[in-house]
């Protein structure tokens, strides 16, 4: 099992929280956005996989979904629904 700390960061008080990596506000509202432990910035789909893995119990989630045969579709739904999401919120004038 493994078991990490997880810092979340509310992008409306924050929206230049990721900037140095090229990502803008609408990027971050569209998908997940997180660095890891060095640094590297990790988006949408992997992002879910990284905390199901931190977090006790889940990790088989990240199993099945992570898995090299079963990821291309998992993010390629992830990103699928975050375009829609990102769609209705705008719609629904939430930014």
């Amino acid at each position: 099992m493994r078991v990490g700390t997880v810092e979340f960061k509310y992008v409306n008080e924050q929206p230049d929280a990721l900037a140095h990596f090229g990502t803008s506000l609408d990027d971050i509202r569209r998908r997940l956005h997180a660095t890891d432990e060095a640094g590297r910035l990790i988006v949408g789909a992997d992002v879910a996989l990284a905390l199901w893995q931190l977090t006790p119990g889940e990790g088989w989630l990240a199993a099945l979904f992570g898995n090299r045969v079963v990821l291309p579709f998992t993010r390629f739904f992830y990103d699928r629904f975050a375009d829609l999401l990102f769609a209705w919120n705008k719609w629904c004038g939430r930014w």
